[in-house]
């Protein structure tokens, strides 16, 4: 099974988001801190993004951070799990995963949040990767995936709280949790064995 490791995708992920940071950071005249103006253009401002039509916010806000900490936080995560999701899914299953659970997550917060509650960071897209490589771990030794989804739900509860977007949270892990499953009940089950040894091996 073709990996994406030679492409090394996490590593462009983490260069883009500290990129954008840099740049919203340089524009708002704050380094430690995103300004309320750079948030308002380039994060997901529901009121803006449906009456407004400025769609783009869906995409643009996967990679805004509203803090250095924020942006360090999430960089470590996706470190983590982007290194394991380039052992076990090629290159273009690796960005759908990615991409579609930020997307999800950040649909979610269209339908639930309020419209002038802004919303930024890549946590929907990290958790995606999280739940793709957890479940796929699981799935593909034949064991159990009740493990798995306690191990993505406590996850989550302990990443809830007032100031997190809990809705990109779920929409992200549930991609992640569907395509990982669905990736893993289609591959050959000596190369998924291969990977999914490689990346227990590695806790």
């Amino acid at each position: 099974m073709p990996n994406s490791q030679k492409f090394k995708p996490t590593y462009i992920l983490i260069a883009l988001n500290i990129a954008v940071y840099v740049y919203t950071s340089v524009a708002g005249g704050n380094f430690f801190e995103t300004s309320g103006d750079m948030i308002v253009q380039y994060g997901q401002v529901n009121g803006l993004v449906l009456y407004y039509g400025w769609y783009w916010q869906l995409f643009t806000s996967m990679f805004v951070h509203a803090s250095i900490t924020h942006l360090v936080g999430n960089m470590l995560f996706l470190f983590i799990f982007g290194l394991r999701g380039e052992e076990m899914f090629s290159l273009p299953e690796y960005l759908a995963i990615y991409f579609l659970g930020g997307l999800t997550g950040n649909l979610l917060s269209l339908a639930f949040l309020p419209i002038d509650v802004p919303s930024v960071g890549a946590s929907g897209a990290i958790f995606a990767i999280f739940g793709a490589c957890t479940i796929y771990a699981r799935r593909a030794v034949g064991r159990s995936i009740i493990g798995a989804l306690i191990y993505a739900f406590f996850l989550l509860l302990l990443s809830s709280g007032t100031y997190v977007n809990n809705s990109a949270h779920i929409g992200g892990l549930a991609v992640g949790l569907l395509i990982g499953y669905v990736l893993a009940m289609k591959r050959k089950p000596d190369a998924v064995y291969k990977i999914s040894y490689s990346y227990s091996r590695g806790l």
